[in-house]
């Protein structure tokens, strides 16, 4: 999620060094901290904006809701759900986003940009 300097990000900074990712542009999960972290950053910079719309803390976990626009002008929207350990790291993170051709764009941009750097046939 893009975000300006003075504000937390809802789960980045908090990630375990053994976190897992899935999500709907994923064939697979993404383990570990610095690849979830490149994964995330990567996809801020193909938001040309980002809104958070819903952000609620249930026991352990956190759920995020938020409408994007791609650089290309696809609309986006996405759900987090965050889940943390009993020391407040995030061991989880699922990302389910919605329509599938903006889906479907973001994840063949995302195998162009790190398809090597992450996991081959990672993305759609």
């Amino acid at each position: 999620m893009s975000h300006e300097a003075h504000q937390r990000h809802p789960f980045l900074n908090d990630l375990t060094s053994d976190a897992e990712m899935t999500g709907t542009a994923l064939r697979r999960a993404v383990s570990g901290r610095q690849n979830i972290k490149k994964l995330i950053e990567t996809v801020a910079t193909l938001y040309k904006s980002q809104t958070p719309i819903f952000l609620e803390t249930v026991g352990s976990r956190s759920f995020l809701q938020y409408e994007a626009e791609l650089t290309n002008g696809m609309p986006l929207t996405g759900v987090a759900v965050i889940e943390r350990n009993a020391d407040g790291g995030v061991h989880q993170v699922s990302i389910t986003m919605s329509p599938l051709d903006s889906v479907l764009s973001l994840s063949g941009q995302l195998g162009a940009l790190l398809g090597n750097d992450i996991g081959e046939g990672l993305f759609l």
